[in-house]
């Protein structure tokens, strides 16, 4: 599983015109599920999204996770982080999982960190969605299980 997580003021998820989830304060992380994924990729990418230090300290250094400030978590499905990139000038998702899969696991991430947290919120799984964030930063990085 992959991770894109910002540090963000604020975030929320758009579909069909009704916000679906929102965060204040937090981590937005926009999550791909590969073929190879399973129920320990999702513990493990948990956490370290629950625990990876990129809030701020008194000094200023990165040294606080999402638990100890008291962030938002807004988990987005996003099959495209799964994309190969590596040859020519067009995306192949030959190493995406197949929705059912990618679906069963986003779904068993959402579950897992509504129980470990309680600041969760989600975009909606094979849904359009329109993502608006403020970044905090930027801080942004990419996350792997």
């Amino acid at each position: 599983m992959k991770a894109l997580i910002q540090r963000v003021k604020r975030a929320s998820v758009e579909v069909e015109g009704e916000i679906v989830g929102s965060i204040d304060h937090g981590l937005l992380a926009l999550v791909g599920v590969e073929k190879h994924d399973d129920a320990a990729a999702v513990e493990k990418l948990l956490h370290k999204l629950l625990h990876y230090r990129v809030f701020s300290d008194t000094e200023g250094k990165m040294n606080h996770n999402l638990q100890q400030v008291s962030g938002g978590l807004l988990l987005v499905p996003q099959f495209t982080l799964a994309a190969d990139t590596r040859k020519g000038l067009r995306p192949s998702f030959s190493s995406a999982a197949p929705p059912a899969q990618g679906e069963a696991l986003f779904n068993l991430l959402v579950a897992q960190a509504g129980t470990a947290w309680p600041r969760v919120a989600t975009g909606e799984f094979g849904a359009d969605m329109q993502v608006a964030l403020i970044n905090d930063g930027p801080v942004t990085f990419l996350l792997g299980s």
